[in-house]
């Protein structure tokens, strides 16, 4: 059965927009993958709100469950798109593909599709000058124990060479000699002890050449192409110390930033329970500074999902200059509204 909604355009909410008394907004439906994606987008959008301008920031489907990929809600859309409907969706490999493949070509190609640049919304959350607040926000400890930006900054200079060759296999098709999953496998973090973090990280490094051994036994054809591809994706924004901001969102987040959060804030609530320990003049002091701390703090993952330091990074940047060329389309519409011409004239 086909819906009603099925059939929204661009071209249904101008006219809607166009039918809205003088004091009203002009309204923007941005459709998103999923629930985090919403808060995320928000969050962003927000910044960009005026008195003639608003974003609804909705799920590409208001008739079921299903909750796309952004393939999934650009082939929901189709050429729906423009000034009162836009799409904003994770960059994923495609921003890296640079048009080789159709999904590419249609995210970098749109201006009315805003993609994360970033892998995803979870790479910028995890951007690592903000780590240390989230630590702080989670436990209420300002007390620096780890270095993030040192961490992933080492994470990133060992997996850069390896994430150019899969970026290089998907470019030619050749994905299957190293799939995104066994990419994310071969790169994850085991076991970190946040005190000595060089040793886990050397285990990465020892797999990843490993598997960079065997690509260029396996794939001899790839020699000579590879520079080329590294000084391209330069100029993308992608360098040896900030690759972790370009593999999969979901690895990062889980597999590599939140192996170092987990133990950094299980360290810093001991010793702020052990503080209050100390200073309690009494026991049942000490029970209520312990059950005042308990209840004050916050799950790590959902200070991460929260965490909005990206907004100081070049890839937020980049998300930046999308918008702002979208609203350069908008601005014709902006003012538009039944009683009045696109001039300002006034309707009979």
């Amino acid at each position: 059965m086909k819906h009603l909604t099925d059939n929204l355009t661009s071209r249904y909410f101008e006219a809607a927009n166009r039918m809205r008394p003088r004091n009203r907004k002009h309204k923007v439906v941005v459709y998103v993958e999923g629930y985090d994606d919403i808060s995320f987008w928000r969050g962003i959008l927000s910044d960009y709100e005026t008195d003639e301008l608003m974003f609804e920031v909705v799920l590409p489907s208001r008739t079921s469950l299903v909750r796309g990929k952004k393939s999934a809600i650009m082939n929901r859309l189709g050429n729906g798109l423009g000034t009162s409907m836009i799409a904003c969706v994770d960059a994923d490999y495609d921003y890296l593909m640079q048009g080789a493949n159709p999904t590419s070509r249609t995210m970098l190609n749109s201006r009315y599709i805003i993609h994360t640049v970033a892998y995803a919304i979870e790479n910028h959350q995890c951007y690592a000058p903000g780590l240390h607040n989230v630590c702080v926000m989670a436990t209420l400890n300002d007390r620096k124990i780890f270095d993030f930006e040192a961490y992933l900054k080492a994470y990133s200079e060992i997996i850069y060479d390896l994430f150019v060759w899969s970026v290089w296999l998907h470019r030619t098709g050749r994905s299957g000699e190293l799939q995104l999953n066994k990419f994310n496998n071969l790169v994850a973090i085991n076991n970190l002890n946040i005190f000595k973090p060089e040793t886990a990280l050397e285990e990465v490094r020892k797999v990843v050449n490993r598997k960079m051994a065997w690509l260029q036994r396996r794939v001899p054809q790839a020699k000579g192409h590879l520079k080329p591809l590294k000084e391209e994706l330069e100029r993308l924004g992608v360098r040896p110390d900030n690759v972790y901001m370009y593999i999969q969102g979901h690895h990062l987040f889980e597999n590599v930033v939140m192996s170092a959060l987990d133990p950094v804030c299980t360290r810093l609530r001991r010793e702020r329970e052990k503080e209050i320990k100390m200073l309690a003049e009494h026991a049942q002091q000490m029970d209520n500074e312990l059950a005042n701390y308990m209840h004050t703090q916050c799950p790590v993952d959902q200070m991460l999902r929260r965490n909005t330091s990206y907004k100081s990074s070049e890839e937020y940047a980049k998300i930046r200059e999308q918008i702002e060329r979208f609203l350069e389309l908008v601005k014709p519409a902006l003012g538009t509204a039944i009683g009045t011409t696109t001039d300002g004239a006034a309707t009979e």
